[in-house]
């Protein structure tokens, strides 16, 4: 359904005309503005500390806006509820490096404009966190997301550019909504320790990274990979074998003298075909790295042909903030950029889709239980309470 109305297209932004934050809906009345509409559309509503007006998009932008909430609202991601629950995820964000200003497409490249850039800020505005693999050199992009799109309450963590022509410019990074996630102080590069009586280890093409985070007085670690593509899969397999070994062997020993390291989640790209009896899905679960079982069936990628090379995943046991249960891809494919071929698309969005999963950190019933007496458990916990 097209929007119209008061909206013209603005071929650039404008920052000295850029109108001031003032509430939810940046100034606007809701009742007659043209992307209130965008809610009565939905199947639920998602609200945002709006940092960038609605209101300066362009028509198509809207349109791609309207089409992606309904993808939103169908993979059923969970609105963030501060100290209750945890929103965390993964996506390679197609050569994220620099970008062209302008909502309109432009002859040269790169390809992602202004309206590629608001589909992706509307994704990772309903993150806590979120790790982004295929972050290039080139950080503009990413830069002007945060400044323009997401606005003051968001910030950014980034490792260095892996040096090499194996590490393709690239970086990692997490994007966190600073209302409701720290960075504890813990971040660094994974390098793997040398082995007993033995040369160099090979390192990894691109250099996995970690960081530990606050929330609702819960400490976790994000460790986000790109493992090598390669010409076939088999090429794969040392790197992901490394990374399941790394964190069976290293993070879980850490955990156990110090409490920097807690709750430890595995995310990021594994180029992995398929889960299952996947080799390369069973070397990545080989020491202990669980996948919830809801994404199973779930492709991460665009094409006719699923592929799952995206993963969540951490270890049982391991975790004082539980698994609600709740996790899963969403698929923009066809809601942004419809016009364009889906290799298109790609170039302004992305090849990837964003996985997400939702952990409680609710600790309440926990402690009131413990303090009682009682199975926190229980079915009623505190039913002999009157």
């Amino acid at each position: 359904m097209p929007v119209r109305g008061s909206l013209a297209p603005i071929t650039r932004i404008d920052l000295a005309k850029r109108p001031a934050k003032t509430g939810l809906w940046g100034g606007l009345d809701p009742p007659q503005s043209p992307v209130f509409a965008v809610y009565a559309l939905q199947l639920r509503e998602f609200y945002y500390n709006l940092e960038m007006n609605y209101s300066q998009y362009s028509p198509k932008t809207v349109e791609d806006i309207i089409r992606l909430r309904r993808r939103i609202a169908q993979s059923g991601i969970p609105e963030k509820v501060t100290d209750v629950n945890l929103i965390v995820g993964t996506w390679n964000v197609q050569a994220f490096g620099g970008f062209y200003n302008g909502w309109d497409e432009t002859k040269g490249s790169p390809k992602r404009n202004l309206r590629g850039l608001a589909s992706i800020a509307e994704i990772i505005r309903l993150y806590d966190v979120i790790a982004l693999q295929e972050v290039k050199r080139d950080t503009s992009g990413l830069r002007f997301l945060l400044s323009e799109f997401l606005g003051s309450d968001w910030d950014v963590l980034l490792s260095d550019v892996t040096a090499g022509d194996k590490g393709n410019t690239e970086r990692m990074a997490f994007i966190y909504d600073t209302r409701r996630v720290r960075p504890s102080g813990l971040a660094g590069e994974i390098v793997l320790p040398p082995a007993s009586r033995a040369g160099p280890v090979e390192q990894f093409d691109r250099t996995p990274y970690m960081a530990s985070f606050s929330a609702g007085g819960m400490k976790f670690t994000l460790i986000s990979a790109h493992i090598r593509y390669g010409s076939i899969p088999e090429d794969r397999l040392a790197e992901i074998t490394a990374v399941a070994n790394f964190t069976a062997d290293e993070i879980q020993k850490r955990i156990n003298e110090t409490s920097e390291e807690r709750n430890p989640i595995v995310l990021g790209d594994f180029n992995i075909d398929a889960r299952g009896d996947n080799p390369l899905f069973q070397a990545f679960c080989s020491r202990g790295l669980f996948v919830p079982e809801q994404l199973n069936d779930l492709k991460t990628t665009y094409g006719t042909e699923p592929k799952f090379y995206d993963q969540i995943a951490w270890f049982m046991g391991l975790l004082d903030m539980e698994f609600t249960g709740r996790c899963g891809v969403i698929d923009f494919v066809g809601a942004v950029f419809p016009e364009l071929s889906s290799i298109g698309m790609t170039f302004r969005a992305s090849d990837h889709f964003p996985l997400w999963a939702e952990f409680s950190i609710d600790r309440s019933i926990v402690q009131m239980a413990r303090v009682l007496g009682v199975d926190p458990n229980a079915p009623l916990p505190f039913v002999d309470i009157v």
